[in-house]
This record gives structure tokens, sequence and C-alpha cells, in this order.
């Protein structure tokens, strides 16, 4: 076995110089790889697919082995875009594998507003050759084009060797690469929740400002909620038992939450927060992910919570 998995790696590290002429390769240095920066930016990558692709019981562990293929990629487009893509679900061959890595690619470099003149980090050979460079930066496009609002370890760079292979031989120069921003001079003062979450923002204005959005968030709600008969008069209140929530969400994501899995006339604050709970918990599995709201602060009527669930599905939806 030992003999086999040495095989294995000596075949793996060995390289055809012809076929990266005129090429230039970008390897990550070995210290930076230990880059406990480097580390959570990884964990907290892997934690987003994980959360986006849950109810497709889909789990990624390694973004070096896992998105190479192509499958974790064109699910990720599915949920976030609405992308239906036609290609096959599995890829067994290396050929398969390209192909749909193309196609795939191409419809996300089309989403993240790419054109053909921009300078892309990453590309059908990187990404099926588990370059972790490549993959990074793809990650944090699509992070940052889908889900703006999360929030990713800030100021993350490697150091790189970019390797150039011509006919004359091997030139190599170490640069550092950035792989997410820094925070702006004076933003540390301010809560990330302060600086991205627009009801925190929201909140602070006038009353009248307040008012007219809740309006337009109440109207977007009871637009929805009129085909089934009901209709929300205070906002405030009329979510702190997830009832009218679980009807929202299952009529804008069209599908049916089965009576026996809430409680349609809860009576106690366990029952409301058993069913705020499974709210949230929906909202996660359609890839709506909703910061730092904890559902007993719905059940509190806490008017920022409530406002920044019923925001994130108006966003979402308002247009559709």
């Amino acid at each position: 076995m030992e003999a086999d998995i040495f095989e294995y790696h000596k075949e793996e590290d060995t390289v055809d110089i012809e076929s990266f002429q005129g090429e230039k390769q970008k390897l990550i240095q070995p210290t930076s790889l230990k880059d406990p920066k480097l580390e959570k930016l990884k964990e907290a990558l892997v934690y987003w697919i994980n959360s986006t692709l849950k109810s497709e019981h889909i789990v990624v562990q390694s973004l070096e082995e896992d998105l190479y293929d192509g499958l974790v990629l064109h699910h990720l487009l599915s949920r976030l875009a609405g992308v239906h893509l036609s290609v096959e679900e599995i890829a067994l061959t290396s050929t398969a594998q390209i192909h749909k890595l193309e196609v795939v690619l191409e419809e996300l470099d089309k989403r993240l507003g790419l054109q053909d003149s921009s300078p892309i980090k990453w590309n059908v050979k990187l990404i099926h050759n588990k370059d972790l460079l490549a993959t990074i930066h793809l990650l944090v496009a699509m992070v940052r084009c889908f889900q703006p609002e999360l929030d990713l370890p800030p100021d993350v760079k490697v150091e790189v060797v970019v390797v150039e292979v011509s006919k004359s031989g091997i030139k190599s120069d170490v640069q550092i690469e950035v792989l997410t921003e820094e925070r702006h001079a004076g933003s540390d003062s301010l809560s990330n929740t302060e600086r991205e979450d627009p009801i925190e923002q929201l909140l602070k204005l006038e009353a009248h400002k307040v008012n007219t959005v809740k309006k337009a968030i109440l109207h977007f709600v009871n637009q929805n909620m009129s085909a089934m008969g009901l209709q929300v008069a205070d906002m405030d209140k009329q979510f702190a038992d997830g009832v009218i929530l679980l009807l929202l969400i299952g009529q804008l994501e069209g599908f049916f939450v089965p009576l026996h899995d809430f409680n349609l006339t809860p009576v106690n604050s366990s029952e409301m927060l058993h069913n705020v709970t499974l709210a949230l918990d929906l909202l996660n599995d359609t890839g709506l992910q909703v910061s730092s709201i904890d559902p007993q602060d719905i059940v509190s009527q806490d008017v920022t919570a409530t406002l920044k669930v019923l925001y994130a599905l108006f966003k979402k939806h308002k247009g559709k």
C-alpha cells in the first residue's frame, strides 16, 4: 500500500515542462499555506458552500479536492443564480469534467460581469488541476456577487512564486497575491453589520424614512399573502409566532410547509420559537442567509430582527 501511494504522488508531481511553455504559473509558497488568515478564509468558504447546498445534501471538506469536477460549482450556480444548465450531473471522466467546467465557468463569468478583456484569475484548466489559488479567487468573486453581505475574513494575502517557462529557460518571481481586500481606514470603528446591513442603517434615519420602507415591505408581504386570504396589519407583532413567516416563505419559494412540521396555532413561546427557528432554517436551505438573526429576537418582537428577515425576502423576490 505504501509503495502504491508513493508511486501515485510520484506520478502527480511529474511536470511536463513543454506543456507549460509560454504560460505563467502561480504557486503559493509553503509558508503562506500555513497562514492562519488563509486557513480562516478557506474555512469560511467551505462553511458558505455547505450552508448554501445543505438542502441538496452536498458536503465539501476540501476546496482543493471537492470542486475540480464541476459538480459543486454547478449546484452553487443553480442555487444562487437560478441557472439550470444542460450538463450531466456527475462527470466521471476527465474529458467530461473539463466539458462540464467549460459550460459552468462560461455562465459564471457572465454572471460575475466578466468580459473577454477582463483579467480573470481562474480558468477551466486551473480549476480542474485543483489549483487552490484560482479556486479561492473564483469562490470569493461568487460571494461578492451573489451574497455581498457575507463577511469574509479581510486582508488575506499570500506569497506566490510566478513561474514562466520558455524555450530559453525558466524564470521565476515572488509576488504578493491579494485574496480579500483590507478594510478601509476608519471603518474598523464600525461593526461589520453597521457597514453592511441596510436595515441597521435604515433604523438610524428619520422616522418617516423608516416608515416608508416598512410600508413598501408590508405591501410586498400582503401582495403575496392575499392568495391565502391573509393580511398583515402590524409587521412588528404578527410575525412573532412564526406562522405567517412560514407561510410567506413557502409562498415565495414555491413549496408547501407540511402542517405537522410547525404549530399552526402556537399557544406559548416555546411553540413560537419552534416555528421561527424552522423558518430561518428554511431560509438558510434556500440559500438566503440572514446574518446574525436569533429566532428568539423575532419571538420577542424585535423590530430590527423582523425587518432583516422580511427585507431579505423582499430584496430577493420583489421583481418576480
